[in-house]
């Protein structure tokens, strides 16, 4: 496979960056338009929350960020890479290299622990074992778990695994951080050191945050606030540039 990544300039380019992207499912009368014309750039070190009512193509924009989905028109670039012309395996790499997800669900492997939860993605990626384990516990102790790392997810907290979860999209050199509601099934204790680690990647490591949130108050961390309706973005602005949220309306 060729590696995508020796024909870029990564000092310029935008960690993300969609231009006028629409994603349509199905056909004719089953048609539905998640996103319509939707163009976002995310530069590095900077925190972009996403805000809008549910239904509104949030989590599309992330999956088409990630590559997880294909977008039916309009181009998609991630640390200069072109997401779509990518193969399924380029896609996959990125994903486990330079893209972390957070998600509201999780996603943890229960049958493996914390640690090798994290230790995953490096594997999968030809990282040795005993290099994945200590990178592992490097992430893990900057979301503030250090002990107890041979436990199973089910042996958790709901915080300590968003935790386990966090550490498992921050391991290695990521560039891009996308989180989709990761503080949904949390309370709001928990939810708000969740959002205070990621708020802190874009300071201490450079890393690209986009943040899907209908909370307006973790919105407030974001350097800018992104507000989709219809799938279409509706209106931007700074963080703490008040009414935060009155683009779309009060509806989660």
């Amino acid at each position: 496979m060729t590696d995508p990544c020796a024909t870029r300039d990564r000092t310029r380019s935008p960690a993300l960056e969609m231009v006028a992207v629409t994603k349509v499912y199905g056909r004719g009368p089953t048609e539905v338009r998640a996103l319509t014309d939707v163009s976002l750039t995310v530069g590095r070190g900077e925190l972009v929350a996403v805000m809008g009512p549910s239904g509104c193509g949030k989590s599309t924009l992330l999956h088409l960020a990630g590559g997880l989905e294909d977008p039916t028109a309009g181009a998609i670039r991630v640390d200069g890479l072109d997401v779509p012309a990518m193969t399924a395996a380029e896609r996959a790499s990125l994903r486990r290299t330079e893209v972390g997800y957070v998600f509201q669900r999780l996603n943890l492997v229960p049958s493996l622990t914390a640690l090798e939860n994290v230790m995953l993605p490096l594997e999968l990626e030809g990282v040795g074992r005993r290099e994945s384990r200590d990178r592992a516990r490097e992430a893990l102790a900057a979301v503030g778990l250090t002990e107890q790392l041979d436990r199973y997810p089910d042996d958790f907290s709901g915080g300590q695994q968003q935790r386990i979860a966090v550490a498992r999209a921050l391991v290695g050199e990521r560039r891009l951080i996308l989180a989709d509601e990761p503080t949904g099934a949390l309370d709001t204790l928990t939810g708000d050191q969740v959002v205070e680690l990621l708020a802190e990647l874009p300071a201490r490591r450079g890393t690209a945050v986009v943040l899907v949130t209908h909370e307006p108050r973790y919105a407030s961390w974001a350097d800018r606030v992104v507000f989709l309706r219809d799938g279409r973005v509706v209106d931007e602005a700074d963080a703490g540039a008040p009414p935060v949220g009155t683009a779309v309306g009060s509806a989660p």
